[in-house]
């Protein structure tokens, strides 16, 4: 059985805290640009001063998102990590794992909203904005921390 379990452990993608800060940075960002997305195509056939207000409510909606939430878990997951004793951690860990189940509910929920719910598609929209918003700004933690490992680290100079 042990055996076996060390067999398991070998096929871990393990990283550095760098990589993880990096893959996190790139799945908020990638996530809410795609929000935005498809907010944008949404909004593309609405009048003028629907866009408008639309626009201005998912601004002012991924403003108080990002404050009140995506900001807040992005250093709490900053701080995770720094925590983290090892050299190399698993690639997934950049989320807590109870974490995920959260994410899968997100995703089941995003689907049905944008396939059978009855809301219309600006009001969606403006939902989608917030989150793709707070997400994007979020994103920005984790690019920072990785900037600041990178300037910590020593330079190499070859001769």
């Amino acid at each position: 059985m042990a055996c076996r379990l060390k067999s398991l452990y070998s096929y871990k993608p393990g990283v550095g805290k760098v990589w993880l800060y990096f893959s996190a940075g790139l799945v908020w960002l990638g996530v809410g640009v795609m929000l935005i997305g498809f907010a944008s195509r949404w909004l593309k056939l609405v009048s003028s001063p629907t866009l408008t207000s639309c626009v201005i409510l998912g601004t002012v909606l991924a403003t108080c998102i990002y404050f009140f939430g995506f900001s807040r878990l992005a250093k709490e997951n900053t701080r995770r990590i720094d925590s983290i004793a090892e050299e190399r951690i698993c690639l997934f860990a950049f989320q807590e794992w109870k974490s995920y189940p959260l994410v899968l509910f997100m995703i089941a929920l995003g689907i049905y909203l944008r396939s059978y719910s009855p809301i219309p598609k600006p009001m969606l929209a403006v939902l989608y904005l917030g989150i793709g918003g707070g997400l994007f700004f979020a994103s920005l933690h984790y690019f920072a921390q990785v900037i600041n490992m990178l300037k910590a680290q020593p330079v190499r100079v070859q001769k």
